[in-house]
Formats: C-alpha cells, sequence, structure tokens
C-alpha cells in the first residue's frame, strides 16, 4: 500500500480537513488545524505532503519521527497542528485496513463510554441560566464556561464579584450531581488568578482552566499551590517537552488537543507522562468531527482520562456544524452525556465527503474575536 495523493478541505464554521488516498481505494482523514491560522497550517500539510506520497501508510511512528524533525525548525502550533492531522489520518488508515477502530490498536479499551462536556455562555459569558438548562436538557452532565469577558489583568472587586456570581448562577442550575468547569483562557494575571481561585471553591468546579497563559508556565507552580480548585491547561502546549513543566508544577488536568500536539501518537504519549505524575486527560476539543473522532479513540484507549470536550452547539459553529460532515451522526450521541463506544474501523467515523468538497468551495476566513481594555490597550481574548 502506498500514499497517492494528500488534500486538504476549509470547511466552515472555522476548520481544515485532510484526505489521505492511498493506491488500495483506503482513505484516512484527519483534522489539521489551528484556529484563526486554517490557510497558514494548509500550507504546512502540503509542505510535508512531499515526505508522504509514495510512502507506506502503515509505518505511522516512522512518518511521526520524519514529519516532526526532518525539517530541522520543530515545534509550535503550525507544524504541530499539521502534522496532527495527517497523524490522524495515518491512524485511520491503519484501522480500515485491519478492520478495527483505533483504540484496539493503541491496546485495546479500558471504558465503554466517554463522558462529554459542551460550552456555555458564549466568550462573553451571558444569560448562562437559560443555555445551562438547555444542555441539561440535552443530556450533559457537565459543562464549561469563560470566567469573563474582557476583565483587567489586575481585577477590581466588581470583576471578581461577577466571577464568582457567573458560576453560582451556573452551579444553582446544574444542582449537585452535575459538573461545572471554568475556564480563564489566560485572561487574568497570576496574582489575580490566586486571588480568584481561592473565591469559587465553595461551587466546587470540576476544574479551572488556564488561570496563566502559556509564556508564563513559570510562575504555574505558585499558582497551583495557591489553588484549593483542580488546576489544568494544556491546549496551547504541543509536545511532551511543553507539558513535562506544567506536570511539574502539579496541575491536576492535562488538556492536549488531538489537532495541535501532534495528533494521536503523541497525545497517547502526553497521557502516559502524565499518568507518571497522577494527572487526569482531558483532551482540548471545540473543533470538528474528525478532532472529534480522534480524541475519542484515545479516550478510549487511555487509563487517566477524564472527560472529553466536544463542539456540537459551540457558539463558534455559525455558519456549520460538527454533524453536518459524518454521514451518521448517532456516533456522536450522547444521550446521558457519555459517549459510547463502537466498533467501526479507523477512527469510527463516516466523513460525508461530498458535503465536506462542497463547503470547501465556500471555505471560511474565520478569525478570533480582537479585544481592547477602556483605554484601548491590547485585552487578552
Amino acid at each position: 500500500m502506498r500514499i497517492t495523493r494528500i488534500e486538504t478541505f476549509l470547511v466552515p464554521p472555522r476548520w481544515l480537513l485532510c484526505r489521505v488516498e492511498t493506491d488500495e481505494g483506503v482513505v484516512g482523514w484527519g483534522e489539521p488545524v489551528v484556529e484563526g491560522r486554517a490557510a497558514t497550517v494548509r500550507a504546512a500539510v502540503e509542505e510535508l505532503s512531499d515526505l508522504l506520497l509514495g510512502e507506506d501508510p502503515t509505518a505511522i511512528e516512522h512518518h511521526w519521527q520524519r514529519l516532526t524533525k526532518a525539517a530541522f525548525y520543530r515545534g509550535g502550533p503550525v507544524l504541530s497542528s499539521a502534522v496532527a492531522g495527517l497523524d490522524q489520518a495515518l491512524w485511520d488508515i491503519a484501522g480500515k485496513r485491519l478492520g478495527v477502530p483505533v483504540y484496539r490498536l493503541l491496546g485495546g479499551p479500558v471504558r465503554d463510554r466517554v463522558r462529554v462536556y459542551g460550552w456555555v455562555g458564549g466568550d462573553d459569558p451571558a444569560q448562562l441560566g437559560e443555555a445551562v438548562a438547555a444542555r441539561v436538557e440535552a443530556g450533559l452532565t457537565a459543562v464549561k464556561m469563560n470566567a469573563a469577558g474582557v476583565v483587567s489583568r489586575s481585577p477590581t472587586a466588581r470583576e471578581i464579584d461577577a466571577v464568582v456570581d457567573r458560576l453560582a448562577q451556573v452551579r444553582a442550575v446544574l444542582g449537585e450531581d452535575r459538573d461545572v468547569a471554568v475556564d480563564f483562557h489566560g485572561r487574568f494575571n497570576a496574582a489575580a488568578a490566586r486571588r480568584v481561585l481561592p473565591l469559587l471553591e465553595p461551587l466546587r468546579p470540576m476544574f479551572v482552566e488556564e488561570p496563566v497563559l502559556p509564556e508564563y508556565g513559570h510562575l504555574l507552580a505558585d499558582v497551583v499551590r495557591s489553588s484549593p480548585v483542580p488546576i489544568a491547561t494544556g491546549e496551547r502546549l504541543y509536545s511532551r517537552g511543553d507539558f513535562l513543566p506544567a506536570l511539574q508544577a502539579g496541575i491536576a488536568v492535562a488538556q492536549p488537543d488531538l489537532s495541535h500536539a501532534g495528533g494521536i501518537s503523541e497525545v497517547r504519549r502526553i497521557a502516559a507522562l502524565a499518568e507518571t505524575y497522577d494527572t487526569l486527560l482531558a483532551p482540548h476539543c471545540p473543533l470538528g468531527p474528525v478532532a472529534l473522532a480522534a480524541s475519542l479513540q484515545v479516550a478510549f484507549a487511555t487509563p487517566n482520562f477524564l472527560i472529553q470536550e466536544q463542539s456540537i452547539g459551540i457558539h463558534y459553529n455559525q455558519d456549520a456544524e460538527l454533524l453536518d460532515y459524518v454521514v451518521d451522526t448517532g456516533v456522536f450521541a450522547f444521550p446521558d452525556g457519555h459517549m459510547r463506544r463502537g466498533e467501526a474501523p479507523g477512527l469510527g467515523i463516516e466523513v460525508d465527503e461530498a458535503a465536506v468538497r462542497a463547503a470547501d468551495r465556500a471555505g471560511h476566513r474565520w478569525r478570533p474575536p480582537v479585544w481592547s481594555h477602556d483605554d484601548g490597550s491590547f485585552a487578552e481574548w
């Protein structure tokens, strides 16, 4: 078997998919994307294709080593995301060729179902009560919310109280039997995070995500030590090397993204490294169907897995939905807040290729919001 063609598809609302075709007719799908930089990653995939065309697709680790290291300059979100999508597609081909799900190639399943959560409130959280009630009605047992929209790096008393009040609203609707996670999104500085985190503990969030920006990772240990709330981070970390300092800092939850952190191959290694620190895995995935399918394959085979993010109904999905690009939408059903383990080969989904090709003709130019403080200075989104 040899790889004969690699294509990419820019599909709304903000995703990039790739299709890897072989001379035996087996096709694998991946999702190589950086949100807001999809065209840049598309160019990186085209460059990396030179290393794959004409090669045996089942030599996955051999390809991963070359894709990540052969160009001398390594790492970073664009290259790691391009590699991630291609890696997903190679695992998809391997599973389809053997007629088994990818999780069986990873050592077999350790669970029958995967707990998932959904977003509420949007980038600038509002109407939380109604949004949470709708998520509960849909079957979810856990949600995630942003702590605040534009917020001062050193927040005022009013801003701090508003964060606590928002979480209290959500807890009131969820009750005591469901969970809520809070995303700081790097919008606070370390001192503000240390100040706010203890105030959230009485409301018992499942975890608080990204309390400081990744470039301030050297401050993370102090934040962890001062926090009675479990700390999560990792959506902007792209390798085992990136994750090691965060694990040493004592984070409770690691959040690699299957479309950013080197794909299935590297996230499996990140999960194993996290396990040695008694850290749980909750992959980041506000993305499309292939990224979610790849994440689920890892979740089914990972002992220290906690919960899976998924983007059905997320506030970014304005022009298309995750389910628009799969033939059998039941694969992603979560009637009791969990997605069930299936036996379909590869990544376990059938991509609607006609829908993908049609969407690519329209494409997209999604960009993240650019925020400012009242004085006109840059504000973290």
